[in-house]
């Protein structure tokens, strides 16, 4: 048998440049600082709503300095990229003080990138303008399991995809600001794994979504379950479902949550876990009669150490200290970002009016 090299980590190409972290929480401080310590890479300041909270976290990763706010960091002539972990309705403002900002060369957003399609294409329009790189993390692209497969198809190991599915039972971490916005699943979770399928499988045609009101989330939400298929120009069917409810939670109701995957190929078949609700790498295993990459009916499944939290975020800042040093487009372009966030936009209007939504062609 003769396997495909697949490497689930992409290498650390670049680690020059100072970044400046804002926010505290959770993605900031168990994900960000965990992989960018791990890579060698140089925080120089943190910064949050909370300067107390900040400090505490930068106690615990050596960050040399703790700014007063958000502000303060942005203006720090020492920052050459701004990493942002705040709230999508605050995020605006943050990025485009760092577009003003001389000394700053890159910054690092979070998903979604704003609350309104209208308002994420006015700040690509902006950072174009002002010759600064926007880079939105989509951190699932850094997956392990989600690289391997998109080598295993670039290869011509499945031959051409018939099918799909991310089929994930499993409850996310509302935080708490989420409470003041009218939409839930599709733009904090959703957006996951229609931007992975994006990436695996390039722009759709069209999208049809179904919702129904999560049980255990007590603040009003317009989308909470939600499944949506997608249909691409070639023929793939993909389907993506995101059951946050994902059973009840009590004693005598073992946990059982997870997320799965699956593409169907002409000529070979990839199967996989992602391993973010457990803690655990995730998974994939495949099984072709392809001439590259046949596996004589059998099985097979590589294995790493890595995960997706935190080690994908390695990757995702690496993107963009390398797009700064080679003077080449971010593999987590904001452009790119646009039509991910276009793609949710669509799944809320198939919702709205009950119908499948044809998509436009690439912007």
């Amino acid at each position: 048998m003769s396997h495909p090299t697949l490497v689930p980590d992409p290498p650390v190409r670049e680690r020059r440049f100072r970044i400046g972290c804002i926010g505290a929480g959770m993605i900031m401080a168990e994900c960000h600082l965990a992989a960018y310590q791990q890579a060698g890479f140089t925080v120089a300041a943190i910064a949050s709503r909370t300067q107390s909270k900040a400090a505490e976290i930068a106690e615990r990763y050596g960050i040399p300095r703790v700014h007063e706010n958000p502000l303060a960091l942005i203006a720090d002539p020492q920052i050459e990229i701004v990493d942002i972990a705040y709230p999508p309705d605050l995020q605006p403002a943050l990025i485009r003080a760092a577009l003003r900002a001389p000394h700053v060369r890159g910054v690092l957003a979070q998903k979604p990138l704003a609350l309104s399609l209208d308002e994420a294409r006015a700040l690509r329009d902006e950072a174009r303008a002002a010759g600064k790189i926007l880079s939105v993390n989509q951190n699932m692209r850094y997956d392990q399991s989600m690289r391997t497969l998109k080598q295993l198809l670039d290869q011509g190991v499945l031959g051409t995809p018939v099918f799909a599915q991310i089929d994930m039972h499993a409850i996310p971490h509302w935080q708490d600001f989420l409470r003041g916005y009218d939409r839930l699943t599709l733009s904090n979770m959703s957006v996951h794994h229609l931007d992975a399928l994006r990436y695996l499988f390039g722009e759709p045609t069209e999208i049809t979504s179904i919702t129904r009101p999560d049980p255990r989330t007590e603040f009003a939400h317009q989308d909470g379950l939600v499944s949506t298929t997608l249909r691409f120009g070639n023929g793939l069917l993909a389907l993506s479902l995101e059951d946050v409810w994902s059973g009840p939670r009590a004693e005598g109701y073992p946990d059982d949550q997870h997320i799965r995957w699956r593409v169907e190929g002409t000529e070979g078949v990839a199967r996989g876990t992602i391993g973010w609700p457990t803690g655990e790498p995730s998974t994939l295993s495949y099984a072709s009669r392809a001439a590259k990459g046949h596996t004589d009916g059998r099985w097979v499944t590589p294995t790493w150490d890595t995960m997706w939290f935190p080690h994908a975020f390695i990757g995702v800042m690496e993107q963009l200290q390398y797009s700064l040093a080679s003077g080449t487009e971010p593999a987590l372009s904001v452009t790119d970002n646009v039509r991910t966030m276009a793609l949710v936009e669509a799944a809320y209007t198939s919702i709205a009016e009950g119908r499948t939504v044809r998509l436009p062609a690439v912007e």
